[in-house]
């Protein structure tokens, strides 16, 4: 437990460090999230900013959380990012009894020449699941280069990998993703 005040009353030092150590995760947050809501499609109701406090929430209720160690804080961020949006989908495919697709891209450019196929969120979530019990390492560069929209040096970075097996574990693990829901693998076109 951190001491909040020192003997004076002011914050005390490791009080005053948690406060910048949240306040430098909540602005990665930020990013993350409105790097993840840039790939929804337009007229998408949740925003980013509900995105960042449902996962904020999420994340403080979890036992053993260390804000001190920022690239797990962020690799698990994503994960719950990931599950927020998939509870939102479940949420409006329970209100439209639609089928919850929302086009969510397995795709290196951001740019396709034609619209991508609409991926069933809900079916990706599941194929994620089951990926994550034979890889969990490409479960979790899926959320940061797919969900959060990192690139593949932060993921690198971020995963103490080397940008080759970044790389090569993307298109693994898309490839896997995209036979188990039934889709075709996309190309990457941005070795």
């Amino acid at each position: 437990m951190v001491p909040d005040r020192s003997e004076d009353g002011a914050p005390s030092g490791a009080a005053r460090a948690l406060d910048r150590a949240v306040e430098d995760l909540y602005a990665d947050l930020r990013r993350l999230a409105g790097a993840a809501m840039a790939r929804e499609p337009a007229g998408h109701t949740l925003q980013a900013t509900a995105v960042v406090h449902e996962a904020w929430l999420r994340l403080a209720r979890t036992a053993g959380l260390d804000v001190g160690d920022r690239k797990r804080f962020l690799v698990l961020a994503a994960r719950v990012m990931r599950q927020v949006l998939v509870d939102h989908a479940r949420g409006k495919r329970r209100v439209k009894r639609g089928k919850g697709e929302l086009p969510i891209e397995l795709r290196e450019d951001s740019v396709p020449a034609k619209a991508p196929p609409s991926i069933d969120l809900l079916a990706l979530d599941e194929a994620l699941e089951r990926l994550g019990a034979l890889d969990a390492r490409q479960v979790e560069i899926i959320d940061l280069r797919y969900v959060v929209g990192l690139e593949v040096e932060e993921v690198a970075d971020l995963l103490d990998l080397s940008t080759a097996t970044v790389k090569r574990e993307t298109a693994m693990a898309r490839a896997w993703l995209m036979a188990s829901i039934g889709g075709e693998p996309a190309r990457d076109q941005r070795r």
